[in-house]
């Protein structure tokens, strides 16, 4: 019986090799056989989860054909990954990608690092920062003492608590966009909310609109739920949304669903004016398209001074159209897995309907710790340390990389917790795998595109401070250096780095 489980077709795997962009080799730098290049290349490929695991490859001479290349240039790479580990054949079934013994299945998204690898590596995979306490711990005490009532039911609210409900509702109002409690849902975080809005509006076979790049664990998501994602390039530098090519998506691909960021965007750091908000909308509702918008940087803008467009939803404010997903997990505590939706009531209606086949509701006190906080003032307070913990972390962290990493571009946002950052010509994958074996933890553009986009990119989040922020950028430096020059990083275990 074949090991495979998937299949990568030689265009496609052509493809996503072409999308590697290497940095051209200096002078005194040996370029290396065309066989060890196409070998590194699917590599790297499996190690970014790119090309699954598991995964039966093209034969020999399809691979050559689509790649112009000799079959024993093909036969020498198949070889090499045989006899690294990367790969797996049988007479009769083909060859398959695998990992060796040891080495971590590829992320297929953001995940936390594991505890025990913290002391050693420094991580900027996750967009995420500690509680701002001592609001975390005040607003589990104040849930504590609002549970008993709730104990005596059965603890299942699919549309969320009532309070809870009200409470953001009310927020919304408070903004200028009038919201009933019927037209909530409160759900586990905004991935839940997302995957929930996916599953009811984006079956299999759907068209999704979607930003390029934008959020990696979102693309995925959508993916294993067999949506088509139509990518949409982002205008250029921080100015948000090119309108004339969203425009022409959705009246020639007409997807069922669009997902955007307009606040601070995920991964560039982009805000949508007021302009590109109102006409964004009205595309989609020439369009038929529902436009969910993500909200969970809009309260992390960290410039004084700066003005911030009306929400999305304002321009929609019965929600027929724009979709509005919000969250406890950014501005708050990643730790605190609240999040809502806000649409029509008929289309929260259908979702609360849905969700008994899900996850039934959300955990009840942590519900209650959020409520606590907006009922008292301390969410705008905690907000307010978050604000000045990721400013001051942002600010660390460009002086660092400026200084380190002179030739790397981006423009530092206003907002939000990402630096979307142009690597000289390096591949940001390369820099991702080397990066880890140097002690520091980097996601490369292309989990944040569609087919391989972004090789030239990593994202860089304001997750670290101070002398870790510096240390950060020289670990990042050393792994370029590596890349750069196609020197092996070595396997010393890095050393522990404590701030």
């Amino acid at each position: 019986m074949a090991q495979w489980t998937s299949a990568v077709g030689a265009a496609q795997l052509a493809r996503l090799l072409k999308s590697q962009q290497h940095r051209p080799a200096g002078s005194g730098t040996r370029r290396p056989p065309a066989y060890r290049a196409l070998a590194d290349g699917i590599r790297l490929l499996v190690l970014e989860g790119r090309v699954p695991v598991a995964a039966r490859l093209p034969a020999e001479r399809e691979l050559a054909l689509a790649l112009t290349v000799s079959r024993t240039t093909v036969a020498a790479a198949y070889e090499a990954l045989r006899t690294e580990g990367f790969l797996e054949s049988r007479r009769g079934a083909g060859s398959w990608t695998a990992v060796p013994a040891g080495n971590p299945l590829p992320a297929r998204g953001l995940e936390p690092l594991p505890p025990e690898a913290l002391g050693s590596v420094i991580d900027l995979g996750t967009a995420a920062l500690p509680a701002p306490e001592p609001w975390l711990t005040r607003a589990v005490q104040g849930a504590l003492e609002e549970l008993p009532p709730y104990a005596h039911t059965h603890g299942d609210y699919p549309a969320g608590l009532p309070a809870l409900r009200s409470m953001i509702a009310e927020r919304y109002t408070a903004r200028g966009i009038p919201t009933m409690p019927e037209q909530i849902m409160v759900t586990t975080g905004a991935m839940g909310a997302i995957d929930a809005i996916c599953h009811l509006f984006g079956g299999r076979g759907e068209r999704i609109a979607v930003e390029s790049p934008s959020y990696a664990n979102i693309l995925q998501l959508m993916r294993e739920a067999g949506a088509r994602l139509v990518p949409v390039a982002m205008a250029e530098g921080l100015t948000g949304w090119d309108l004339d090519r969203w425009r022409q998506v959705l009246r020639e691909a007409a997807p069922r669903i669009a997902y955007v960021v307009a606040d601070f965007h995920n991964p560039t750091g982009a805000l949508a004016d007021e302009d590109q908000r109102r006409r964004l909308v009205e595309a989609a509702r020439s369009a038929g398209t529902v436009l969910v918008v993500d909200e969970t940087m809009s309260e992390l803008y960290l410039d004084a001074g700066l003005d911030m467009p009306r929400r999305v939803c304002s321009f929609d404010p019965a929600g027929s159209t724009v979709i509005t997903v919000g969250s406890a997990s950014k501005a708050f505590w990643a730790g605190m897995r609240i999040g809502w939706v806000r649409a029509a009531p008929d289309v929260i209606r259908s979702l609360v309907a849905a969700r008994a086949y899900a996850d039934l509701g959300t955990p009840v006190l942590e519900q209650l710790a959020v409520n606590w906080l907006f009922t008292t003032g301390g969410w705008e307070e905690a907000v307010e340390i978050r604000r000045v913990q990721a400013r001051d972390n942002r600010d660390a962290l460009v002086a660092a990389v400026r200084r380190e990493l002179p030739t790397w571009e981006f423009e530092v946002p206003g907002g939000g917790l990402t630096l979307w950052v142009r690597t000289g010509g390096l591949s940001g994958s390369r820099l991702a795998e080397v990066g880890e074996r140097v002690g520091v933890r980097v996601p490369s553009g292309p989990r944040f595109g569609v087919d391989g986009a972004f090789e030239g990119y990593v994202r860089l989040p304001f997750t670290v401070a101070g002398a870790v922020a510096e240390e950060a950028a020289t670990r990042l430096a050393a792994a370029a250096r590596l890349v750069e020059t196609g020197a092996p990083a070595g396997n010393e275990t890095p050393r522990t780095f404590v701030a």
